[in-house]
């Protein structure tokens, strides 16, 4: 309908009805145990008359006229017979009313005198539920946006005039909103939820100046062009964004170029007599940016634009500034809205639109209303019990049960005794004070840790590694590498070692950080993952569900070549607390696994070796999917699970239960207690009103926001032959979130989604190549 969004076209998944399949959710899909909450969710009512309709004409002119604003000027000169309220994307004209013939024919005139024959043809009637519909209804709104002088930045719509600055650090935030309206249970309705743009009050040309100073003359350039290519800059003049592609170092802002029309002109005073802005530095380079055509063929190359430095402000944060904890801290502050805040600026948006003359005129000449925000009822699911070795607890809070469990035993762990430590020669002291901590904490967990092979080398990774081809044995267990830096090169190229040519469990430690106030709860933390890396289990809950194999799918992009890495695991035991792992690389860029028979052979086979039977049930968690790609997934991986199952057994016929997790949506929901608006209770479930009517799906809210508004993980069954009731598919996802072991408390996702993604991130971040299958029964990547 906007031709820009046609590679969006299927961004809400419309035709995929997977509910129709499951027999035993085609009356309900929602549960019942816990206790009711009541909810109100970010969504507002978008109304329309019960019988509305919205009228698609194709429209051609005669001769042909290859202008899309010079055929709008031509078409909407007729608003006597259109009406003021009309949508035209240069081919297509949606109407509010219908005309009154099948076919209109007018004629236009044009300046020179040229007589132009419309055709006005009605091709398509689309009710108000139907996917055409929503999709026009969300153009609607980001027209009612843009009317409120917002602008839009990608999907989102900011507010430039009213910025919140972080002088500090050179950063300006943009305050703004997404929006988007679906289909749900029982209406239409409009979701908004509040977003932030990130800009730094720094010019590219700032930039570069400062890191030539840095650097020098010698390495500006190679260094200049890895720090920028690939970012998203924004040019204030027209408040648009652009992504760097390249830079071009022979063009500078005297230069001339072509405009659209044919006639030349140089940068400056293109800028100077379009936007009124003079250019200061006229020696600069030129940003490249390749701008997609709108065009659908794939064979029409993109449209290259030079940008000018100074005008261009970067956007985002570079990854420095990610890891600066006062940064992120400040920005956290402004960004992080508690529900009550949250709720206020929702409130501002939608009194703007319904006070505002030009939109409610727009909305009314359309025949659609914003109403009241909706509320709904969710439920708190019943805690769960941790078990430990000798003991098991009802956690004082779900969100970190560290001391309820803090004097307990693990649930099983071998003795550590073959293992070396590496350190730097100056890092002496501090392998010492942490081996003797280890050999503190480790006992009364039931983690036996002996004396390890010590050994000193340089700082370099070099050292670090020669030293470990030399001393690794085949009996050695684990290796621990205290770190002199944090820098990535130095890890990077540890893990690729112990991950692929040594394939030895490690843990890596900077060294810094063993210089902490709080140094036995570290160390703590450290002697639990070691355990997990040699084959330990921590902590259980209870899974009614006997002989069940639960798998977490996720991919990742691989950093340095093109690609991506598919991550599986799934669990080896009837307990859920042994784990399989696999990591494969796959060239193509498409976001779809296409070696899930060979990760499932393997999986299974190991289940076989160990248990001496099948299981009975399998539920897999896939995640990475995006808006868009459900129908491939239901198309191509569904099909590659299921017939997984013939290459072990051909007769072997397991009840398998398949769902999706995104932990990205706009969907937020507060609890009204006693008319004050909160984060919901860690445990809550809703399954209703927010939720689609074609597919069986929810959403789990088991985590913790300590500031600001709390993100919920959204689940959709995809397949399910198990007939479980929504209840059980519920409190199962649920209990699943209490078994990851890099934290003791529930997290936003389930155990085996979580293990799938620290395993891509390792291995696409620092490996770059697929570990060692010797590694694949042990949480080597946690």
């Amino acid at each position: 309908m906007e031709r820009r969004h046609s590679k969006r076209s299927n961004f809400f998944d419309f035709g995929v009805n997977t509910r129709q399949t499951m027999r035993h959710v085609e009356h309900s899909k929602s549960g019942s145990s816990g206790i009711p909450v009541k909810i109100v969710p970010n969504l507002f009512a978008f109304r329309s008359p019960s019988k509305w309709c919205l009228y698609q004409y194709q429209v051609t002119f005669m001769p042909d006229i290859e202008s899309k604003r010079l055929r709008m000027a031509l078409l909407f000169s007729h608003s006597d017979l259109l009406g003021t309220i009309r949508a035209f994307d240069g081919a297509m004209l949606f109407l509010p009313n219908k005309l009154q013939n099948q076919a209109t024919k007018v004629t236009s005139m044009m300046k020179d005198g040229q007589v132009v024959n419309i055709t006005i043809l009605l091709t398509s009637t689309f009710p108000q539920d139907s996917p055409t519909c929503v999709q026009f209804f969300n153009i609607i709104i980001k027209k009612v946006l843009k009317m409120l002088s917002l602008y839009q930045i990608g999907q989102n719509f900011y507010n430039p005039s009213t910025p919140i600055h972080i002088p500090q650090h050179r950063l300006i935030l943009w305050p703004g909103f997404s929006t988007s309206i679906l289909r749900y249970e029982t209406k239409i309705l409009l979701s908004v939820d509040i977003s932030h743009k990130v800009l730094r009050s720094e010019t590219v040309l700032d930039f570069m100046t400062e890191l030539y100073n840095r650097v020098g003359d010698q390495h500006f350039s190679d260094t200049c062009m890895n720090e920028l290519v690939g970012f998203v800059v924004l040019t204030r003049y027209n408040n648009k964004t652009y992504r760097i592609n390249d830079i071009d170092w022979n063009v500078k802002p005297t230069d001339i170029f072509k405009k659209a029309d044919g006639t030349e002109i140089t940068y400056v005073d293109y800028y100077s007599q379009q936007y009124d802005a003079s250019i200061t530095d006229l020696k600069q380079p030129m940003l490249v940016s390749w701008l997609k055509s709108k065009n659908r063929s794939m064979d029409v190359a993109p449209r290259l634009v030079h940008l000018i430095p100074e005008f261009c402000y970067l956007t985002g944060l570079s990854n420095q500034a990610r890891s600066d904890f006062r940064i992120m801290k400040d920005l956290a502050a402004e960004t992080q809205l508690s529900p009550q805040k949250r709720q206020k600026r929702l409130h501002e948006l939608i009194d703007n639109i319904q006070r505002n003359k030009v939109t409610q005129t727009e909305l009314e000449g359309w025949g659609l209303h914003l109403d009241e925000q909706i509320s709904l009822v969710g439920r708190v699911l019943p805690p769960e019990k941790i078990h430990m070795f000798d003991h098991s607890c009802q956690p004082v809070s779900p969100v970190d049960w560290s001391k309820d469990i803090r004097k307990s035993r693990i649930i099983g762990s071998g003795p550590l005794q073959d293992w070396l430590m590496v350190f730097s020669h100056r890092n002496y002291e501090v392998a010492g004070q942490l081996l003797a901590c280890l050999k503190k904490v480790g006992p009364p967990m039931g983690f036996l840790i002996d004396n390890p092979k010590m050994i000193q080398v340089n700082d370099s990774p070099v050292s670090f590694i020669q030293a470990l081809r030399h001393h690794i044995e085949s009996s050695t267990q684990l290796v621990l590498c205290i770190l002199p830096s944090n820098q990535k090169n130095n890890y990077d190229c540890l893990k690729k070692f112990l991950c692929v040519e040594k394939p030895i469990p490690s843990q890596c430690v900077v060294a810094r950080t063993l210089n902490k106030a709080n140094i036995m709860s570290i160390v703590t933390k450290i002697a639990l993952q070691m355990a997990c890396k040699t084959g330990g289990e921590l902590w259980m809950v209870e899974i009614p569900l006997k002989s069940l194999m639960v798998i977490g799918i996720d991919i990742n992009f691989d950093t340095l070549r093109k690609g991506i890495y598919v991550g599986f695991v799934a669990s080896i035991n009837s307990t859920v607390t042994k784990w399989l792992s696999r990591c494969i690389f796959q060239s193509s860029s498409a976001e779809v696994a296409d070696c899930l028979k060979v990760c499932m052979k393997g999986a299974l086979s190991k289940w076989l070796e160990v248990n001496h039977v099948l299981p009975s049930r399998i539920v897999v968690y896939r995640v990475g999917v995006g808006d868009g790609q459900l129908m491939t997934l239901v198309d191509y991986e569904v099909p590659q699970i299921l017939d997984s199952f013939k290459m072990v057994d051909s007769d072997y016929r397991p009840k398998v239960t398949i769902i999706v997790v995104q932990k990205k949506g706009t969907c937020r929901f507060f609890a009204n207690v006693n008319g004050m608006l909160q984060n919901p209770p860690v445990g809550t479930v809703i399954d209703n009103e927010a939720t689609r009517p074609e597919w069986y799906d929810f959403f789990i809210i088991s985590q913790c926001a300590c500031q600001g508004t709390v993100s919920p993980t959204y689940y959709n069954v995809v397949y399910d032959n198990s007939s479980m009731k929504p209840d059980h598919v519920q409190r199962l996802t649920y209990k699943m979130c209490h078994l990851y072991y890099n934290w003791p408390g529930v997290i936003r996702l389930p155990a085996p989604c979580q293990y799938a993604f620290k395993l891509t991130t390792l291995v696409a971040q620092n490996v770059h190549r697929e570990p060692d299958l010797e590694l694949a029964d042990r949480l080597f990547f946690l």
